[in-house]
């Protein structure tokens, strides 16, 4: 295991310098994920009253039922005084609290509870082992994963509430009622010391949607702060110091040059991020001008508007950088601010906000971005719905452009024997959750309106040819192809692999693995002549991973139905493949399998659809656990 290192260098005696004037002290706040009772819950839909359609229904509210349970106070013992709605100073005074009215309705409020106090003790982790590293990185990953499927299960609020009418359908708060339940579950890490420089697991260029993620994780531990920092009363010295801030361009003075940031301190604004006083070496500003008297580096993570983002907005981790200066100047709004010289620390990974606006380039202008390096924009010659990239600047090696793109998997004849007419559901508007399709699925759907997976499943039905829902239904999500532009390259560590030019989002679909399906007998024959294959029945289960709540919920119980027997066949990819084949191996992977069947009923040769286990950035690497490959099928050395 790693070192972690107690920051007994910050212990030193310096009195605080102080200026004169007119200040307001406020955190240096992100507006767009403010709390309010209208953003945590803007339906007004109590959870009791809420109506269940189902099998995943019926789980949201067994756990909106421990939600209500964990704040279970109520209206008539919440005294007025204890209602917080605005003040951020401390984050870790407040609870969101189901309270019913006279119409019965419940509200979210913010109301003052007691938790532990994050720790005071400040200590730096050095010296991670690549096992070490491997162990916090899939801690992140599990971490991430659980919040996901939280949040998405709560979403499942604004479906319940579609009959209250157009007035009230807005977007429920599912980032702030999946962080809190999380909390109230001991399930926040990094909790029990505060880190200075990197935490350990979380990776340069990480994206997250929400600002709660970021506390969920320990990144950045205040929910509305721009400066995370020790508070004075906290330290050993009596001093503050800061350890993280997020930079989004909120103050009128802020300059980002990417590897240099002006970046503004905290306080003077009004509610609209107007200047109107001067500001106060106080609190955070003091934090960040103690941490460049000790040199102690700060986490920069900026959040900027993306239209990949189901949030609208993305946070990306962007690495530590060092405070080399900081003055009292005269902003643009004739009041005094303090500013803060930023500069990243070398030979760190690309910063990840760059990596994303490069990808965007990418997809307009790939030849003028990267003139050298490209073998085909297209490998599947127009068969998918975007392009698929071939590039390699390593070598000469232009193997995936010799093989025939397969679109589908390709399944024998007798498969489709069994397929017709009555076998489908009869929705001619859409599928709901009392449909045909959804009785196969256990009584529900598989995927939310976005087309998200819900939960991993042994199989997952949608709806096919012969049902008479329209192509938009819900129920049509792995079918419809690739959405995302992918770029199959070739990489020093992996050899061929596939990243994404797009912002993925956890629980998405990104495509079918395909082959050619073999009997057991045809195979051993193929294998004989040395032909490429894959057995399905080696890839790990890692789809019962994505859904699984049983760290919020006792009763949770791992999807056992529908059920399909074991995958007893083999897939020819020797001439045939697609983008799927050239995916590299880990063991903690960012993308699943999840078993599909929608163009025939035949449980035994189910499609292989991949969809993925967390937010993956632009240009990241996509893996999946191949599990423990045996001599027959070789599938690393296929690819790679």
């Amino acid at each position: 295991m790693g070192s972690v290192i107690p920051m007994e260098g910050v212990n030193l005696s310096v009195e605080p310098k102080t200026t004169s004037g007119t200040t307001m002290i406020l955190p240096k706040t992100e507006p767009v994920d403010e709390f309010t009772p209208e953003s945590t819950n803007p339906n007004g839909m109590s959870f009791e009253n809420r109506r269940d359609s189902g099998g995943v229904h019926s789980e949201y509210n067994r756990i909106s039922e421990l939600f209500r349970n964990a704040f279970g106070e109520k209206a008539g013992e919440r005294r007025e005084e204890d209602v917080v709605v605005g003040d951020y100073e401390d984050p870790d005074c407040r609870a969101l609290v189901a309270v019913d009215n006279d119409d019965q309705v419940s509200d979210i409020v913010i109301a003052r509870r007691k938790y532990e106090k994050r720790s005071s003790e400040l200590v730096r982790v050095t010296d991670l082992k690549p096992e070490d590293e491997t162990y916090f990185r899939d801690l992140i990953r599990r971490t991430r994963m659980l919040y996901d499927s939280l949040r998405i299960y709560i979403s499942l609020e604004d479906e319940n509430n579609q009959h209250l009418g157009p007035g009230r359908q807005t977007r429920a708060r599912g980032d702030l009622k999946a962080a809190q339940m999380m909390r109230e579950h001991g399930l926040w890490l990094n909790r029990d010391k505060r880190t200075v420089g990197a935490i350990p697991g979380v990776l340069v260029g990480d994206v997250f949607l929400y600002r709660m993620e970021l506390c969920v994780v320990g990144l950045h531990g205040t929910p509305q702060a721009g400066i995370d920092y020790l508070p004075a009363n906290q330290s050993s010295n009596g001093e503050p110091i800061a350890t993280s801030v997020i930079a989004s361009g909120g103050y009128e003075d802020d300059e980002d040059a990417g590897d240099v940031i002006i970046y503004t301190g905290q306080g003077g604004q009004d509610k609209h991020s107007r200047q109107i006083v001067h500001q106060k070496l106080e609190g955070g500003n003091l934090a960040l001008e103690r941490s460049m008297h000790y040199g102690v580096e700060v986490r920069v993570i900026r959040g900027f508007k993306y239209a990949g983002s189901s949030s609208g907005k993305v946070y990306v981790y962007d690495g530590l950088y060092r405070i080399t200066e900081s003055w009292f100047d005269v902003g643009r709004s004739g009041f005094g601010v303090y500013k803060y010289k930023l500069v990243r620390i070398e030979n760190q990974p690309d910063m990840g906000s760059a990596v994303l606006r490069f990808a965007e380039s990418l997809r307009d202008r790939p030849l003028e971005v990267r003139p050298m390096g490209y073998i085909s924009l297209d490998i599947s010659f127009r068969k998918e719905n975007v392009p698929v990239f071939l590039y390699n600047d390593i070598d000469n090696d232009r193997d995936p452009a010799c093989f025939d793109y397969l679109l589908k998997t390709l399944f024998p004849p007798y498969v489709y024997q069994h397929v017709g007419n009555g076998s489908g559901c009869e929705c001619a508007d859409g599928c709901g959750n009392n449909c045909f399709c959804a009785m196969k699925n256990g009584g529900h759907l598989a995927y939310d309106i976005n087309g998200i997976l819900l939960r991993g499943k042994p199989v997952v039905f949608e709806c096919g040819p012969h049902c008479s829902c329209p192509p938009t239904c819900r129920n049509r999500v792995s079918q419809k192809g690739v959405r995302n532009r992918f770029e199959v390259f070739r990489s020093r560590e992996t050899g061929w692999g596939v990243r994404s030019l797009d912002l993925i989002l956890a629980g998405s679909f990104i495509c079918e693995y395909t082959g050619v399906v073999l009997t057991q007998e045809q195979a051993q024959i193929f294998t004989m002549n040395g032909d490429s294959l894959i057995y399905p029945s080696n890839f790990a289960e890692r789809w019962a991973e994505w859904g699984d709540l049983s760290q919020i919920d006792s009763n949770y119980v791992r999807p056992a139905y529908p059920s399909i027997p074991p995958l007893d066949f083999a897939m020819d990819v020797s001439r045939m493949r697609n983008l799927a084949c050239y995916m590299s191996h880990s063991s903690s992977p960012n993308v699943l399998v999840q078993p599909v069947l929608y163009d025939h009923n035949n449980v035994s040769f189910p499609h292989l659809m991949l969809f993925a286990m967390e937010n993956i950035p632009p240009l990241r690497e996509l893996s999946i656990d191949y599990g423990m490959p045996d001599d027959s099928t070789a599938k690393l050395a296929i690819c790679n």
